[in-house]
C-alpha cells in the first residue's frame, strides 16, 4: 500500500468513525440523511476519486478509490457512495465532467424502459425503476434510455420525479422512481451502445459490493473476536472454548479469502471492466457472506440482533448486497456461458491465469 493509499485510509477512517456511528446509522433507517458524513467526505475530496482533474476529480487510480468503499463497508456507511462513484467513473470514461452531487444509479432488471421524447431544448421522460439506493436523497439519476435515434445514457435531476420510499433488509433507502411525462431542460443525453454500457454498470457495481462487503466482513470479524475474548461463561472468556474456537477460525479463513478475492478483483477492473475475477470474486464473497454471517450471530448469540449492538448493521448489509448485481447463482451463469465457449486447453488458464501455451519448459 503506497503512502498516499494510508493517508486516505486514516483520513477516512476517522471520518467514518465519527460520522457513521451506531446513532447516524440508526437515524438513517428512520429517514433522516447522514449529511455531516457525506459533507466531510466531499471536503476532503474523498467522492471524486480515480477521475482525472481535467475532468472535474481529484485524480488517483481505482485502488484508491476501492480503499474508500471497503471502509464505507466496514463503518456501514448510509449513502451512496458507491453509486456516486459508479456513476461518475462511466461519465468519466466518456469525457463528461463530474460533480459531486449526490448521484444513485439502478440496474437494468430494476427498471422499465426509459424514454426520452424531444421537446423543444429539453426533453420529456417517461420511466419507471425500482429499488433505487438512497433516491429520496439523490439530486441526480444516472439512467439508461431510449431515444428515436436510439439508446442513450444521462444524468437527470430527480426533483420532478415521483419517489416510493422503501428499505432493504438492512435499512438501507431502495425507493420506486416514477417520471411519469416530466420535462427535463438541464440534462445531456450521450449515446451509446445499451448492451456495452449495461454491462459496465453490472461489473462495476458488482465490485462496489465485493469490496464493501470485504470490509463488513472484516468489522464483523473484529466484533467477534473482541466479544469472544471479553465474554466469559464458567468462569473463563468464551474463547477459550474448543467450539468457539472452531466458529472464530473458520470466520477468519472465509474473510480471508473474501479479502482476497476483493483484492483481485479490484485489480482487474483497473485492467478489464468485464473481468472473469470480478465474477469469481462475488461468488466467493457472497458466499463467504452467508458463513460468517451464520457464525458470528451463533458466538454472539442473541445480543447480536439487538438494537443497541451493532453487529447486525454489518450482518443484514451483507444479507441485502449479496442479492445486488448478481447473486451466486447469476454469476455462475456468466462463468458457464464461457466455460462452454472455451478452446481446448483453456479451462486450466481460466482458472489459474497461467497461460498454457507459455509454460516454462523444464
Amino acid at each position: 500500500m503506497s503512502e498516499m493509499q494510508e493517508l486516505i485510509k486514516e483520513t477516512t477512517s476517522k471520518l467514518m468513525q465519527r460520522y457513521s456511528s451506531k446513532e447516524v446509522i440508526n437515524d438513517t433507517e428512520n429517514g433522516q440523511w447522514a449529511s455531516d458524513l457525506w459533507n466531510f467526505l466531499n471536503e476532503y475530496g474523498m467522492l471524486t476519486v480515480a477521475i482525472p482533474e481535467e475532468l472535474g476529480g481529484n485524480g488517483g487510480d481505482y485502488s484508491d478509490a476501492l480503499s474508500i468503499l471497503r471502509l464505507a463497508g466496514k463503518y456501514s456507511a448510509p449513502i451512496p457512495i458507491a453509486e456516486t462513484y459508479l456513476a461518475n467513473w462511466l461519465l468519466s470514461g466518456l469525457g463528461v465532467p463530474v460533480s459531486t452531487e449526490i448521484i444513485t444509479i439502478a440496474f437494468e432488471k430494476d427498471w422499465k424502459s426509459f424514454q426520452f421524447v424531444k421537446n423543444g431544448t429539453g426533453w420529456v421522460v417517461t420511466g419507471k425503476a425500482r429499488n433505487v439506493p438512497f433516491a429520496r436523497f439523490a439530486e441526480k439519476f444516472f439512467i439508461l434510455g431510449e431515444t428515436s435515434d436510439g439508446p442513450i445514457l444521462s444524468l437527470i435531476p430527480l426533483k420532478g420525479a415521483k419517489i416510493v420510499y422503501g428499505q432493504n433488509l438492512a435499512g438501507e433507502a431502495r425507493d420506486e422512481v416514477i417520471f411519469d411525462n416530466v420535462y427535463i431542460d438541464d440534462c445531456k443525453v450521450i449515446p451509446i451502445c445499451h448492451n456495452e454500457m449495461n454491462n459496465k454498470i453490472l461489473y462495476g457495481g458488482a465490485l462496489t459490493r465485493i469490496v464493501m462487503m470485504s470490509g463488513a466482513l472484516e468489522n464483523i470479524l473484529e466484533i467477534t473476536v473482541n466479544y469472544a475474548s471479553e465474554r466469559s461463561q464458567f468462569g473463563r472468556p468464551i474463547n477459550r472454548f474448543q467450539a468457539v474456537q472452531h466458529h472464530l477460525a473458520q470466520l477468519a479463513g472465509e474473510t480471508a479469502a473474501a479479502t482476497v478475492a476483493a483484492n483481485c478483483a479490484g485489480d482487474s477492473y483497473d485492467i478489464e471492466g468485464f473481468s472473469q475475477e470480478i465474477a469469481m470474486a462475488k461468488i466467493r464473497v457472497n458466499e463467504a457472506s452467508g458463513r460468517v454471517c451464520q457464525l458470528a450471530h451463533q458466538v454472539l448469540a442473541a445480543i447480536g440482533f439487538t438494537y443497541e449492538h451493532t453487529l447486525h448493521h454489518s450482518t443484514r448489509r451483507l444479507w441485502s448486497w449479496r442479492d445486488e448485481y448478481g447473486t451466486e447463482s447469476d454469476w455462475e451463469n456468466v462463468l458457464t456461458e464461457e466455460l462452454v465457449t472455451l478452446q481446448e486447453n483453456g479451462l486450466w488458464s481460466m482458472i489459474t491465469g497461467v497461460n498454457h501455451e507459455k509454460r516454462v519448459q523444464i
